[in-house]
C-alpha cells in the first residue's frame, strides 16, 4: 500500500558575484512588496475597514510594479511577488482564525531577520541532477551542492540566504511504502535541562549547549561591534563575523539533533512523548514576574529550551517515524514527574530533588528524569489517560 508524501531537498547554492545580485534584489522586492501590502492592510484596520484579500493585493502590486516610484518590481519574476502575497493573505487568515494558537498579526520583514531573505517559485523551475544544476527562471541555470540524489516530483522552490550562503529547497511529492517499522519496541522520553533526552530505559543523552558553550565568544565579537561606527566598513566585517558565528552555533545544534533523533527512531517502533507547548513555555517568565530571581531563574531555563532545540527535535522524531514506519505519540505533561511508577501516587514530595525521586507512597527510587519517562511512556501506551 502507497502513501503520498511531501519532503524538500534543501543543497547550498554555488553563486556568481551577477546571480548573487539578482537573488539580493529578489529578496529585497519581495520583502518591499511584504511589507507595502501588510502597512495597506494594518491601516485598514485600524480605521475599521475589512482588509485586502490576495486578489485584491496582486492588483495593488502591479500598479506598483507599472508606476515610476516603484518600476524596480518589473525585474522581478512575477509568480515570486504573488507567492509571497499568498503567504501574507495566508497569515492574515491564520491571524483570525480561532483555532490557530498562539495567533497574532503579520509583522514587517527586515534585512537579515529568520525567513525574511527568501522567496518560492511554484513553477518554471528546472533541475539538472547530473549537472547538479537548478533553473531559475530570471536567473538562469545555477549550480548547487549536491549531498544526496532528488526522489520525486519537484513541486515548487524556495531560494534563501542564511548569513553569506544562499541555498535552494526543492520541495517533491512521491508514492511512498507504508512501512513496517523493523523493531517491536517502544521508548517514552523526558526532556530536559541537565540531561537533554533521557529515556524509560535509563538511556539518556547530554545536551550540546550550543549556544551557551559559545555565549563567551559571542558577547566579545558583539562588544567588538559596538565600538565600531554603525554601517561603516569596519562595522559591516564585524556584523558577518557574528552571523558567521551564529551559522556555526546553528549547525552545531542541527547535526547533533539528526544523530540522536536518528539513533532513537532506527531503533524504537513506538516513540512517547510530552505535548509540550514550547512558545509558551519560553514566554512564561515574562508573564509571570513574581520575583526579580524567579523571572532569572526562568529566563536562564527559556534560553537552555531555544539553545538545545526541543522543538526542532520533536520534528524530527515526527518524519523520521513516518519515514521508517514507526509511531510518535504525544501525552499530556501534567504530572509525569510527580507519579510513582510502582503504586501511581502521585505527590510533589515524591521529587526530592531535580534528579531524585523516592515515591512517599511505596519507596520506590530512581533518577528523577527516568521516572518521567516511564510515566509518559505508560500513559501513551493506555491511550494518555491522566
Amino acid at each position: 500500500m502507497n502513501k503520498t508524501s511531501r519532503k524538500a531537498f534543501k543543497f547550498r547554492l554555488n553563486l556568481t558575484p551577477e546571480t548573487n545580485q539578482k537573488l539580493v534584489m529578489y529578496t529585497g522586492g519581495c520583502r518591499f512588496v511584504w511589507n507595502k501590502a501588510l502597512a495597506l492592510n494594518l491601516d485598514r484596520l485600524n480605521k475599521k475597514q475589512p482588509i485586502l484579500r490576495y486578489d485584491e493585493l496582486d492588483f495593488w502590486s502591479k500598479l506598483w510594479k507599472n508606476s515610476d516610484e516603484y518600476g524596480f518590481l518589473k525585474d522581478l519574476p512575477s509568480q515570486v511577488l504573488q507567492q509571497k502575497l499568498m503567504d501574507l493573505d495566508k497569515a492574515f487568515k491564520d491571524a483570525f482564525d480561532k483555532n490557530q494558537p498562539l495567533k497574532r498579526l503579520p509583522v514587517f520583514k527586515r534585512k537579515g531577520q529568520s525567513n525574511a531573505d527568501k522567496f518560492r517559485y511554484p513553477q518554471g523551475f528546472k533541475i539538472d541532477q547530473p549537472a547538479n544544476q537548478v533553473f531559475l527562471p530570471k536567473v538562469g541555470w545555477v549550480r548547487y551542492r549536491n549531498s544526496r540524489k532528488i526522489i520525486g516530483t519537484p513541486k515548487n522552490v524556495t531560494v534563501s540566504r542564511k548569513g553569506k550562503q544562499w541555498y535552494v529547497s526543492i520541495q517533491v511529492e512521491y508514492e511512498a511504502n507504508i512501512l513496517e517499522h523493523t523493531s517491536t519496541s517502544a521508548i517514552g522520553i523526558d526532556m530536559g535541562v541537565k540531561r537533554f533526552a533521557t529515556l524509560s530505559d535509563g538511556a539518556f543523552f547530554e545536551p550540546l549547549n550550543s549556544f551557551k558553550k559559545s555565549a563567551e565568544k559571542l558577547a566579545t565579537l558583539q562588544r567588538k561591534l559596538k565600538h565600531k561606527r554603525k554601517f561603516s566598513k569596519n562595522w559591516l566585517k564585524q556584523k558577518a563575523k557574528i552571523t558567521q558565528h551564529h551559522e556555526k552555533i546553528a549547525a552545531a545544534r542541527h547535526d547533533t539533533l539528526h544523530k540522536i533523533s536518528t539513533e532513537i527512531c532506527e531503533n524504537q517502533a513506538v516513540i512517547v512523548i510530552e505535548d509540550l507547548k514550547i512558545n509558551n513555555m519560553s514566554k512564561a517568565a515574562k508573564l509571570n514576574p513574581s520575583t526579580r530571581s524567579g523571572v532569572k531563574q526562568k529566563s536562564g531555563f527559556n534560553k537552555s529550551i531555544l539553545d538545545q532545540g526541543w522543538g526542532l527535535f520533536f520534528e524530527m522524531l515526527a518524519y523520521k517515524q513516518d519515514w521508517n514506519g514507526g509511531l510518535l505519540i504525544k501525552v499530556p505533561p501534567q504530572y509525569t514527574s510527580q507519579k510513582c511508577p510502582r503504586c501511581h501516587h502521585t505527590d510533589k514530595a515524591n521529587r526530592l530533588t531535580q534528579a531524585e525521586f523516592v515515591g512517599v507512597g511505596c519507596g520506590y527510587e530512581n533518577n528523577a528524569d527516568v521516572v518521567g519517562a516511564i510515566n509518559i511512556l505508560t500513559r501513551g501506551l493506555s491511550g494518555a489517560i491522566l
